[in-house]
């Protein structure tokens, strides 16, 4: 699968706040006995439409977590909201995990399990059924869930109101009818 090219978002704009997945504890059995190193998961957002994932690995735990942070903040994606949930269903699949997201009505809550709920809690999405196939592996199915809001895309008639004042559209329509 092709790796699709995505625009940074700078973070220092941004209100952001990080939320810890999931830690990790890797052993490596040397020959004096084990050496131990964490690895965690971090998905950081602004709770309006930005979220980014990273792993961090290092000996120690506030280490681990802190680097995850910072990849992260690099790695931020913008999400298309509709409201208080996405504009239209999407699937994605990244490695054995695959995600399959559903718009909601208001006042249906967040229903997602796994990893799929702290990435959709940190993007904003406040309404939203989400389903997970395929394997349960935490850092696939995050990931899989960060590729399936980067293939959102907005609806074009919010883009066609915004760019058209709904003044000059009476006008044009007006003038058409004299005219004629």
């Amino acid at each position: 699968m092709p790796k699709e090219i995505i625009s940074r978002i700078d973070a220092t704009d941004l209100a952001l706040n990080d939320k810890l997945v999931f830690i990790n504890r890797v052993a490596k059995v040397v020959k004096g006995g084990k050496r131990l190193r964490f690895s965690a998961l971090v998905v950081t957002g602004d709770d309006a439409g930005h979220v980014g994932m990273g792993i961090g690995k290092a000996n120690e735990v506030p280490e681990a977590v802190n680097k995850a942070g910072a990849t992260a903040r690099k790695h931020l994606i913008k999400v298309p909201l509709k409201g208080g949930t996405i504009p239209h269903e999407v699937e994605a699949k990244f490695g054995a995990a695959e995600v399959r997201l559903k718009p909601a009505f208001p006042g249906s809550g967040l229903i997602a399990g796994g990893s799929m709920r702290p990435v959709l809690e940190v993007a904003g999405v406040k309404d939203i059924i989400a389903k997970s196939l395929g394997s349960s592996n935490r850092i696939n199915l995050a990931k899989a869930t960060i590729l399936a809001l980067s293939q959102l895309r907005s609806t074009g008639r919010d883009e066609i109101a915004k760019a058209k004042p709904v003044e000059a559209a009476t006008e044009s329509t007006e003038g058409a009818t004299t005219s004629g």
